[in-house]
């Protein structure tokens, strides 16, 4: 007989209008054999950190013909992972192996489509793959260098600019020696950006009364790029000082999550004006390019040429408030859960 243990979950109590609180979820826990059914393709994981990300706000409302499904009420939350494999009836994955990808919010998961990634590189923190060696650090790959097609000494604008992609991306923009500004919430944070990331300038946007004027202040002569997380009165601010022939790369808008009714944006004759190329991206479109962004990403992490900022939050019982977290700028840093030890 296969052993059974306790299973620890996070579960959503029902949809979700406006901000969510810590109460729209709550803990329980069930049994789980440990051993895949014969015969299924599954893994049984055991997840070890659990990554928390904006995009799973829209999964907590029912929504409709999205790129990704809403979570389901009464069901466990589910998001990237870092997880080691206990058991699997799958031909690419065997007991032992470490892997990052799409899990439940739970101590073991049963996975039964799995759409996993083998961890190979093991000489760096786990924990980076649910950052800079995961899916956030594919986005900040694939938005800045595929989406924005960047060059030398281009001015880059980067908003929520000290989160899980944006502290990536101004980061690899520096490299290639452009000038890097970015805005974030905190005096903490503009510390962050300016001293641990290297960032030209940064700013508090909640100190700042006039964006249109805060970004002429930075950008006298107009932005080449805007690496767009927030949305709202950012990007109005932002399409009046870009240059021409800019690109903006729309990788979330995290400011309009939690409205009901999302606010409009004013200033888009400016694209037409400027000769603006705005593109939305999804990260799943790019990772075949996985392997050419590791070759790239950690001989740079290796030499300390870019590093990286978690905020860590402790057990399984933590990841609500650290979810909810996001929303209120509560992180500093890519925001992590660690469920098991090692």
């Amino acid at each position: 007989m296969p052993e059974t243990v306790r299973n620890k979950q996070v579960i959503l109590k029902d949809y979700v209008s406006g901000f969510p609180k810590e109460t729209d979820m709550y803990m329980t826990e069930s049994s789980i054999e440990l051993q895949v059914p014969k015969g299924s393709n599954g893994v049984l994981l055991k997840n070890l950190y659990l990554s928390c990300d904006p995009y799973m706000r829209p999964r907590m409302t029912n929504i409709k013909g999205s790129y990704v499904e809403s979570f389901k009420p009464g069901m466990p939350i589910s998001g990237y992972g870092v997880a080691k494999v206990l058991d699997s009836e799958n031909p690419e994955f065997k007991k032992g192996d470490l892997v990052w990808g799409m899990t439940g919010w739970e101590e073991y998961s049963l996975v039964t489509a799995p759409h996993l990634f083998k961890i190979q590189h093991t000489d760096v923190p786990l924990s980076y793959y649910t950052g800079i060696l995961g899916m956030p650090g594919m986005t900040a790959y694939a938005g800045f260098y595929e989406v924005c097609s960047p060059k030398q000494g281009e001015c880059i604008f980067i908003s929520a600019a000290s989160g899980a992609v944006g502290q990536l991306v101004g980061q690899f923009a520096k490299l290639l020696g452009c000038y890097v500004v970015g805005s974030a919430g905190s005096k903490d944070k503009i510390d962050l950006l300016k001293n641990k990331f290297g960032f030209d300038e940064a700013f508090n946007y909640k100190e700042e009364p006039d964006l249109n004027e805060s970004l002429k202040r930075y950008f006298p002569e107009g932005i080449d790029i805007y690496f767009e997380n927030v949305g709202g009165k950012m990007l109005d601010a932002v399409l009046l000082n870009m240059k021409i022939h800019g690109r903006i790369a729309v990788c979330g808008m995290i400011s309009q999550y939690n409205l009901d009714r999302p606010e409009g944006v004013h200033n888009l004759m400016y694209l037409v004006t400027k000769r603006v190329r705005m593109e939305g991206f999804l990260v799943r479109d790019y990772y075949h390019l996985y392997p050419k962004f590791l070759e790239m990403i950690i001989p740079h992490i290796k030499e300390g040429k870019i590093v990286y900022v978690e905020d860590m939050a402790e057990g399984l019982e933590s990841a609500p408030a650290a979810l909810i977290g996001l929303f209120s700028g509560r992180n500093v840093g890519k925001q992590v859960v660690a469920v098991a030890p090692e």
